[in-house]
């Protein structure tokens, strides 16, 4: 029976020092900064029409879409600080037109990493997401596949220095069908 209380004094003590220990460590509850993430006017919205069909014709459209949002993490890479790791992960609206054929539809997108002035794309990657609509279901939601984006950090560096954008992929017509109505 000693043997017993002597483990359990032992034990119970080395509980005690192992909490102070935790007490007195400082934690780092910083989090880490993320770039300005923001999507692409003219790209958030996509709407398509049957081949050889005026973009007039609302019986031609095939399909509507836009980006409704994202959801983005930044998480440093390394102790040092000097790599960001961004994760982007956009949701997407869609609308099956009238001359919509099947019951999914392929979005096009992508994000493009800039600088501040945006005047170089210093990354870009492009993705498709398929958005799946039920029978007898018009409208349906998705989320996209998320983008992982490393920015160096350091030698006046940091996440305010970048862009980070998210668009659909625009073919002319539509880019010029968008610009035309304005955001919406």
């Amino acid at each position: 029976m000693a043997r017993i209380n002597r483990s359990s004094g032992l034990l119970a003590g080395l509980l005690l020092l192992s909490g102070c220990a935790a007490l007195t460590t400082p934690v780092d509850n910083s989090q880490a900064p993320c770039p300005r993430i923001a999507i692409l006017a003219e790209g958030a919205d996509l709407t398509r029409f049957r081949p050889g069909a005026g973009r007039g014709d609302l019986t031609a459209m095939v399909a509507d879409a836009r980006i409704s949002g994202f959801d983005a993490t930044c998480d440093y890479a390394d102790r040092a600080r000097t790599t960001l790791n961004v994760r982007v992960t956009p949701r997407f609206e869609s609308e099956r037109g009238p001359a919509a054929e099947g019951r999914a539809l392929d979005l096009p997108w992508f994000v493009a990493l800039t600088d501040a002035a945006d005047s170089a794309v210093l990354d870009r990657q492009a993705f498709v997401t398929r958005v799946a609509f039920g029978p007898n279901v018009a409208r349906s939601n998705a989320t996209g596949q998320t983008a992982r984006l490393a920015l160096p950090l350091g030698e006046g560096r940091s996440a305010a220095t970048y862009t980070v954008r998210l668009s659909l992929q625009l073919t002319p017509e539509e880019l010029a069908l968008n610009r035309a109505r304005g955001p919406r």
